[in-house]
C-alpha cells in the first residue's frame, strides 16, 4: 500500500476523532499541512504519514490520561466527603457516574464546564464537619470553592493555601471563630474574590490579603476583626469591613468606597471622617513615677478633709441659709403612669417600666436626636397596626419629632452579641429608599426597633384601604416612580448584603411605606438573619416562593419574585392571597389569576379601576405587567434575576414613546385582545 493511499485511509478515521476532541490539541495545524502536501511528492507525505501516526499514538494515549484523571477526581472528592457531617446532599456521589455531561453536573455541588470539573458550590446543605483540604489540594482543576451558609465551626484551615488553583473562595455565613493565621493566604496568586463575612472570626486581618494582586473582591464584614486594616495596594479591590472591632486610619486605595462598608469599627479617613493628629509626647520615668506620687498623697488629703468635715456637719444644727430658722420641706417626686400617656397596653407598659431602670436604647444613626426608653413610654402615642411580628406605635416626643416604635417577639435567633452587631449593621445603611433604623432596645423575650414616621403610612393602606370622599387613587406616574424606588432600595441591599440569599426576605406592600411626597422607603428588610426561623418559615412573604415548596430552599432570586407579586399587587389593585398563605410555599393565586386573564379574557380586567393617569401610558403599563410575571416565574432557572428585572423597569416612562412599536403596547389597554405566547412565557406550576 502506498503511502498516500494510506494516508487517505488514516485522514477519514482522523476526521471522525476529530468532533470528540478539541482540534487545538492534536488536529487544526495538521490538517492544514495536510491540505497541502498530499497532493506532493512521496517523500512528503511519508513525512506526513508518520507524524500522523505519532499523533494517532498521543491521542490514545490522551484518552486513557483523561479517563484516569475522571477516575482519580471521583476519589478525591469522595475521600473529601469522609470528613464532611450530614452530608445528605451530597448521597448521589458516586464513582460509578461520571462528574460532568457537558456544562452540567451530575454529582450535586459541583461546577462543570465543557465536561470538566472545575469547583464545589456546596452551599445551604446543613453541612459540617472538616474541610480536607490535604484532598482539595489535589485537585488542580479546582478553581472555585463555596461553604456558604452552612453549619461549619471552629478555625478554618490555616493550611488552606495549599489549594493553589483557587479563584474564589466563599467561606460566608457559617460558625467559623478564632484567628486566621497572618499567612494563610500567602502564595495563593490566582486569587480574585474571598467572602468569610457573617461568622466569627477573631483576631487580625491576614496580611496575606494585601498580597493577592489579583484581589477584587474581599467581604469580612459581620465578624470579629481587630486591629488596623492591612495595607492594602490592589486599586479594584471591592471590600466590607463593616462591624468588626477594627481601629486606625483605612487605606488610601479604599478611600472611594461605601461608608458603610466601615461602619461599626473605630476606624477613620476617607470615607470617613479625617483622622485626628497623632500627639506624640514623651515624658521621663521620672517625671511620671513623681506625678504619681504627688497624685496618691493629694488624694489621702483630700479624703481626709472630707471625712472631717462630714463629722462636722453631723453636730451641727440644721437651719437654713441666709439666717432663715425653716426647715425645707422635700418637693414630692412626680410619678408618671406610663399606661396613661401611651398606647401601650397595660401588661407592655408595665414590662418596659421594670426595666427602664437597667435598660437603654442603643442608637446606630449618626446625627440622630438622642432620647432615652423612658421618654418613648412617657410620650403621646397610637397604635399603627399589629402584624405577624408584632404590634407599631408611633410616639410623639415631647421634643417634637414622632417615631415608630416596633415591638418583635419573635427575634431571638441570635445571641445579644451577634444581635447587636447586626443592628449595627442596619444602622450603617443609607439609601433614599430605605427607612433607616434609628436605635434599638434589647431584651431577652422582645426586642423594640425605632425608626423615622413616614408621613403617608403605607403602600397596603393606599391600594387596599377605604379611601377618604373626594380622595383620589394612586395614579399610574405615582405607582410608576414608587416600584422605580422599590427597585433602587432593593438592589441597595442586594450589595450590602451579598452573601445574604434573602437581602430584604419580608417584601411587600404593607412593608413600602410613604414619605410626604410619596418616595417609597423599604421597612422590615435584613431581618432573616435575627427572626426566629420557625417563625420566618410561617409568616415571612420569601418563604411563601415556589422553590420552597418545590425544594425546601430559597435563593437570591427568591425577592424577585416577592418584587413580581408586588408589581402585580400595584398594577391590579388586588390584594395577593400569597401573603396569607401560613406556612411554606403558598400559593401564586395573584400571578395565575393575570396569567389567565391576559391569556384568555379581557386585558383591561387586569389593571386596577382606580388608577388615574393613565392616558397614553398603556403600552408601559403592559410592559411593567409583563416584568411582573417574569419575575413571578415558578421556573428559578427561567426567573429573571434582579439586575435584568431592574433594567427593565428602569427604561420604562410615564408616557408611551411616539415611535413606540412594542409588542408589549395597545391601542387600548381595555381591549379584549389577550397577549400571545410570544408575548408572555411564564410558568405557574414549575
Amino acid at each position: 500500500m502506498s503511502w498516500i493511499k494510506m494516508f487517505n485511509i488514516e485522514a477519514d478515521r482522523r476526521q471522525i476523532l476529530a468532533t470528540s476532541y478539541d482540534d487545538r490539541y492534536f488536529f487544526y495545524d495538521y490538517k492544514k499541512n495536510a491540505t497541502k502536501k498530499v497532493c506532493g511528492d512521496i517523500v512528503a507525505s511519508h513525512h506526513l504519514a508518520v507524524m500522523y501516526t505519532e499523533s494517532l499514538v498521543s491521542l490514545k494515549g490522551f484518552e486513557k490520561a483523561r479517563g484516569a484523571s475522571d477516575d482519580s477526581e471521583k476519589e478525591i472528592l469522595l475521600d473529601f466527603k469522609k470528613t464532611l457531617s450530614n452530608a445528605g446532599a451530597l448521597a448521589n456521589w458516586n464513582e460509578d457516574v461520571s462528574l460532568c455531561n457537558g456544562n452540567n453536573p451530575n454529582w450535586n455541588g459541583l461546577i462543570c464546564k465543557a465536561d470538566s470539573f472545575t469547583g464545589l458550590q456546596l452551599e445551604f446543605m446543613g453541612l459540617s464537619g472538616i474541610i480536607d483540604v490535604e484532598s482539595l489540594s489535589k485537585l488542580p482543576s479546582l478553581h472555585s470553592l463555596s461553604l456558604m451558609n452552612n453549619n461549619f465551626d471552629g478555625p478554618i484551615p490555616s493550611n488552606i493555601n495549599k489549594i493553589r488553583g483557587l479563584r474564589t473562595l466563599y467561606l460566608a455565613n457559617n460558625n467559623f471563630s478564632g484567628e486566621i493565621p497572618g499567612d494563610a493566604f500567602k502564595g495563593m496568586n490566582l486569587m480574585r474574590r474571598v467572602y468569610l463575612g457573617n461568622n466569627k472570626f477573631t483576631g487580625k486581618i491576614p496580611k496575606s490579603l494585601a498580597t493577592l494582586s489579583k484581589l477584587v473582591d474581599l467581604q469580612l464584614q459581620n465578624n470579629k476583626f481587630e486591629g488596623e486594616i492591612p495595607n492594602f495596594k490592589q486599586k479594584e479591590l471591592f471590600a466590607n469591613f463593616a462591624n468588626n472591632k477594627l481601629e486606625g486610619p483605612i487605606p488610601s486605595v479604599l478611600s472611594d468606597e461605601t461608608a458603610s462598608f466601615f461602619a461599626g469599627n473605630n476606624l477613620c479617613g476617607a470615607p470617613l471622617n479625617k483622622c485626628p493628629p497623632s500627639k506624640k509626647k514623651s515624658f521621663p520615668k521620672v517625671a511620671i513615677i513623681v506625678a504619681a506620687v504627688g497624685a496618691i498623697a493629694l488624694a489621702v488629703i483630700v479624703i481626709t478633709l472630707l471625712l472631717f468635715h462630714r463629722r462636722n456637719r453631723r453636730k451641727a444644727p440644721k437651719v437654713e441659709r441666709l439666717g432663715s430658722t425653716k426647715t425645707a420641706k422635700k418637693e414630692p417626686k412626680f410619678k408618671y403612669d406610663h399606661r396613661t400617656e401611651i398606647g401601650l397596653p397595660k401588661h407592655t407598659a408595665d414590662n418596659y417600666k421594670k426595666t427602664e431602670q437597667t435598660g437603654k436604647l442603643h442608637f446606630v444613626r449618626n446625627g440622630t436626636e438622642r432620647f432615652e426608653l423612658q421618654d418613648l413610654l412617657r410620650a403621646s402615642a397610637e397604635v399603627l397596626g399589629s402584624g405577624s411580628f408584632g404590634s407599631s406605635y408611633k410616639a410623639i416626643l415631647l421634643s417634637g419629632p414622632a417615631m415608630v416604635v416596633k415591638r418583635y417577639k419573635q427575634m431571638s435567633n441570635v445571641g445579644k452579641e451577634d444581635f447587636y452587631e447586626h443592628m449595627r449593621k442596619l444602622g450603617s445603611l443609607s439609601h433614599p429608599n430605605l427607612l433607616p433604623l434609628v436605635a434599638f432596645y434589647y431584651k431577652k423575650e422582645e426586642k423594640l426597633l425605632v425608626t423615622d414616621f413616614a408621613e403617608n403610612g403605607s403602600l397596603a393602606s393606599h391600594l387596599h384601604g377605604n379611601l377618604k370622599p373626594n380622595q383620589p387613587g394612586l395614579d399610574w406616574p405615582t405607582r410608576l416612580r414608587i416600584i422605580k424606588g422599590v427597585g433602587k432600595g432593593l438592589d441597595y441591599l442586594y450589595k450590602a448584603f451579598p452573601s445574604l440569599a434573602l437581602p430584604h426576605g419580608h417584601l411587600k406592600s404593607s412593608n413600602v411605606l410613604l414619605d410626604g411626597t410619596f418616595v417609597p422607603l423599604l421597612s422590615d428588610y435584613a431581618l432573616v438573619p435575627v427572626i426566629n426561623k420557625e417563625h420566618s418559615y410561617q409568616f415571612m412573604v420569601a418563604y411563601k416562593s415556589p422553590e420552597l415548596a418545590q425544594n425546601n430552599r430559597v435563593t437570591r432570586k427568591t425577592d424577585v419574585w416577592c418584587l413580581g407579586i408586588l408589581i402585580l399587587e400595584m398594577l391590579t389593585g388586588k390584594f395577593p392571597a400569597n401573603y396569607l398563605k401560613q406556612g411554606k410555599g403558598g400559593n401564586a393565586d395573584l400571578a395565575s389569576w393575570v396569567n389567565s386573564v391576559v391569556r384568555e379574557e379581557w386585558t383591561g380586567e387586569v389593571f386596577d379601576k382606580d388608577m388615574k393617569g393613565t392616558t397614553n401610558g398603556q403600552g408601559e403599563m403592559l410592559k411593567l405587567l409583563k416584568i411582573g410575571m417574569c419575575c413571578c416565574e415558578w421556573n428559578v432557572e427561567r426567573r429573571w434575576d434582579l439586575k435584568e428585572a431592574l433594567e427593565k423597569i428602569d427604561e420604562l416612562k410615564e408616557r408611551n414613546s411616539d415611535d413606540d412599536h412594542s409588542s408589549y403596547a395597545s391601542d387600548d389597554v381595555y381591549s379584549s385582545r389577550g397577549l400571545t405566547d410570544d408575548e408572555f412565557t411564564f410558568s405557574v406550576n414549575g
